[in-house]
């Protein structure tokens, strides 16, 4: 089962479960338990995982269920996230073509559980797990409520050491913040957690309605006195002809197969961004034995930090602006990509195209908020191009337009790591503050984020695009007056 799996690495040692058979499009296949269904089969080379409804063949993108690429049949059960969607023994996976028929039959009843708790945090990102710990710890009963079947969020897949304040993990690898983290949420009596199971809606009599995507068919009906929403960020697709062939994969894709699950993405790559993500992508893809061809940026200067791009550099990738992708050729994959030279606005100069012998193509071209939750719940949302989209308005002390609920990381607007494990702690501590169980904390929290973290120059695009959607308790009671 050797095929894509990684078997030596810098950094990362891979501890494979057992071996487990299952069958996909009738034939029987090997995975390791631990593994989605998407990574067991991208190992053994499989690239082609759905159907669009004009037969356009679609592949692996994003990896965390955001996407509808590797949408598939499980066990009779259409439409499943199969990047998701935890290997075992005996499931039958099937490709789907366009839009699936609704089953004719039910799998059985639906067990329902009500649950009473002080707060829910709905993602176990940095600021998801910052968010529960902290509250955990001052005695609160915590819903924890996680999509994926591991705990996390983007922390799993990190290899390098985070920068900053030694309190909030610096000098600590991404993945061995996330592993800490998990086992103090799962050591606390406090937390309970919900792992494979989505936060689907909010309903008028109080409740969270949440469900398991995997596994025993479970419904929730949660009820707290406050929530925070702490979903992340998912990746954008750009603009090119042929973007949807397999093989084009967001960066973040990559890294869940390269350094959560030991899987190499491709062999030849390039990728399309040059910002921090582009850059460390780039080289977690030479740390896994991925050739990288060149790094392609929009702009005239490199988006991210020198340090990272140094380090591609000196390995002899070459990083090249005022350039961008035209189009990706090949049958059901991707097997050339085609560059071209840009003017001062942004469009192709004909007669400039370079050709690149790749089998992978990466967009590391910026992240959308994943605001569908809050929206649907009726909180108050601005576009704010520097924070990556849509973007919940909220108070100082991370509070959105509903009392009670508040929001923190990715989804508050695009930054660092550390960003979000300071907005995790300053939402906890904000309701500990009303709760009155601490004093203090929460504007020593608020200080640090805004006075010492968000003060680099680097940071000053992000920075003003906070303020734009950051009010005072009492404007935010005008706005809601207003919206009511």
């Amino acid at each position: 089962m050797r095929g894509y799996r990684i078997e030596e690495h810098p950094i990362l040692k891979f501890r494979r479960g057992r071996v487990v058979k299952f069958r996909f499009n009738g034939v029987e296949v090997e995975g390791y338990e631990g593994e989605s269904v998407l990574a067991s089969l991208y190992a053994l080379g499989y690239r082609v995982f759905s159907y669009s409804k004009t037969g356009r063949p679609r592949g692996a993108f994003c990896m965390i269920g955001k996407c509808s690429s590797c949408l598939a049949r499980v066990n009779g059960v259409p439409n499943t996230r199969i990047c998701i969607e935890p290997v075992r023994d005996g499931l039958v996976v099937e490709t789907q073509s366009g839009l699936p028929e609704i089953p004719s039959e039910t799998h059985g009843d639906v067990s329902e559980e009500e649950i009473e708790a002080d707060a829910v945090v709905v993602g176990s990102g940095p600021a998801g797990l910052q968010a529960a710990l902290t509250l955990a710890g001052h005695g609160l009963k915590v819903v924890l409520v996680e999509e994926h079947f591991k705990l996390g969020g983007q922390l799993v897949k990190q290899t390098h050491r985070f920068f900053g304040d030694a309190a909030y993990y610096g000098g600590v690898r991404g993945f061995r913040i996330g592993e800490l983290l998990a086992e103090k949420v799962r050591a606390s009596s406090n937390i309970k957690v919900l792992t494979s199971t989505r936060v689907y809606g909010f309903f008028a009599e109080g409740y969270l309605g949440a469900a398991t995507v995997t596994g025993e068919p479970r419904h929730y009906l949660i009820r707290s006195k406050y929530t925070i929403v702490a979903t992340g960020a998912s990746e954008r697709l750009a603009l090119f002809e042929n973007n949807d062939l397999p093989g084009v994969m967001g960066a973040g894709g990559a890294q869940t197969l390269m350094n959560e699950y030991g899987i190499r993405p491709g062999d030849r790559a390039i990728v399309v961004g040059s910002g921090n993500v582009g850059l460390i992508v780039a080289y977690q893809l030479l740390q896994a034995g991925v050739v990288v061809k060149a790094i392609l940026e929009l702009r005239d200067e490199i988006g991210g930090w020198f340090v990272h791009a140094a380090k591609i550099r000196r390995h002899g990738v070459p990083i090249k602006t005022r350039r961008t992708l035209l189009r990706v050729e090949g049958h059901d994959r991707v097997e050339k990509a085609v560059s071209v030279a840009v003017d001062g606005g942004y469009n192709p100069i004909p007669g400039t195209e370079e050709a690149y012998d790749v089998d992978l193509v990466l967009l590391a071209v910026g992240l959308q908020p994943s605001y569908a939750l809050l929206s649907q719940m009726g909180a108050v949302v601005k576009h704010v191009p520097e924070l990556g989209g849509l973007v919940p308005v909220r108070t100082w002390s991370m509070e959105t337009s509903i009392p009670g609920v508040y929001v923190a990381g990715d989804l508050s607007g695009v930054e660092e790591a550390t960003a979000a494990f300071l907005e995790g702690e300053l939402a906890a501590r904000s309701i500990l503050e009303k709760e009155g169980l601490v004093e203090g904390k929460r504007a020593e929290v608020l200080h640090y984020l805004w006075n010492v973290y968000r003060m680099s120059p680097v940071l000053e695009r992000t920075r003003r695009g906070k303020l734009s959607v950051t009010l005072s308790e009492g404007e935010m009671e005008e706005l809601r007056r207003g919206a009511g």
